[in-house]
């Protein structure tokens, strides 16, 4: 063999290896940029989901076995179904711990059933699992919201569920009726989707009937019902959430429907400045005010005229606001970003958006170009 030959072989192995170097880096920037479209991508959203809801499988099971779960409400609702249990059909006398029955019909009937598979609310471990597939439930519902409208990139998702600790507070540590409410709302808002709007209507007045926040949708739906069917179209809609709520109401109403009507539904019931998140900055007694409850009545009407007549809504900032939320006790500045954000987010639908067409506008039809 010739003395230079080896080094000729070593020296073309030399070139060939860098010359796979290229290729490598490509297939790994490739591999990058893939990651990337799968995290940023709304069109990933499903994947993504599902293994969101896979891994919230695992994290909800560590929750109820590992986090120490806070009595609250629990034991208060147990009380109050409790009393309809022993014949009492008459909203001013039930009560739980915390003070007298404040929410509609739907939760008598929802908690009663709860009241029976967890031995009379004894059993707050199989509570807290039930609670935890109510959860399971609500996530597939709002994912598939966010896949109809194929806008918020997956990553999103992940700080929406699995890495907020609020979320699975006030489901499975704290078994609030809160989430039982906008799980049936969500549901509306799915059904609504499918332009199933009968059933959607029924959702919702059964979201209503379980506590009554769930009426601050109310306006939105209203436009919707009215831009869809018009003022004579929209009353059987509206007919079917007035049905149900006396439907559901009528073994209280017909004992005594003032005590129902007024404890049930009651639009002056006051909140204890403890319990704020958005208005820890003002002081106790401005919070307090009958004034400043008026106040943000009549903001809150005219800025929903506002966008009802002008805008319709897109955009969300969910980092702060969630940031917000999960700050406890809350505190002036987590106060006060959680109105910047709102702020931030009225201009972005003010500014960001183009009226909304009208009915009579997309039934015409497109002409053709000359």
């Amino acid at each position: 063999m010739a003395p230079g030959s080896g080094l000729r072989r070593k020296g073309a192995a030399g070139p060939g290896l860098l010359g796979r170097l290229p290729f490598l880096r490509q297939s790994l920037r490739r591999a990058w940029q893939d990651k990337r479209l799968f995290l940023l991508e709304p069109q990933y959203t499903p994947l993504v989901a599902a293994c969101l809801c896979l891994a919230e499988v695992g994290i909800n099971h560590w929750v109820i076995r590992r986090v120490a779960y806070t009595e609250i409400d629990w034991k208060a609702y147990m009380d109050e179904v409790e009393g309809v249990v022993n014949g009492t059909l008459d909203y001013t006398q039930l009560e739980g711990d915390t003070g007298p029955l404040v929410y509609p019909a739907g939760f008598v009937y929802i908690f009663l059933g709860l009241y029976y598979a967890t031995s009379r609310g004894t059993n707050i471990h199989l509570a807290q699992y039930l609670f935890a597939a109510l959860y399971l439930a609500t996530l597939l519902l709002v994912f598939r919201i966010y896949c109809r409208t194929n806008k918020v990139p997956p990553y999103v998702f992940f700080f929406m569920c699995c890495a907020s600790y609020r979320i699975h507070s006030i489901f499975v540590l704290r078994l609030f009726n809160d989430p039982v409410a906008m799980a049936i709302l969500f549901l509306a808002v799915n059904l609504f989707l499918e332009e199933r709007w009968s059933w959607g209507c029924f959702c919702f007045s059964l979201a209503v009937s379980v506590k009554m926040n769930i009426l601050l949708f109310a306006p939105g739906l209203l436009f919707l019902l009215l831009w869809r069917f018009g003022l004579l179209g929209a009353i059987p809609k509206l007919a079917i959430c007035a049905t149900l709520q006396v439907a559901l109401g009528l073994p209280f109403l017909v004992v005594n429907p003032v005590g129902y009507l007024s404890r049930s539904f009651d639009l002056g019931r006051h909140f204890l400045f403890k319990w704020t998140v958005n208005w820890r900055f003002l002081p106790e007694e401005v919070f307090q005010h009958r004034a400043f409850h008026l106040a943000l009545l009549i903001a809150h009407l005219t800025v929903l005229g506002l966008f009802a007549r002008h805008r319709w809504h897109r955009v969300l900032i969910l980092g702060l606001i969630e940031l917000s939320w999960n700050t406890y006790p809350s505190t002036v500045y987590s106060s006060a970003t959680l109105h910047v954000c709102h702020g931030i987010i009225l201009l972005q639908l003010w500014h960001g958006t183009v009226p909304s067409s009208t009915p009579q506008e997309e039934k015409q039809p497109l002409k053709k170009a000359e």
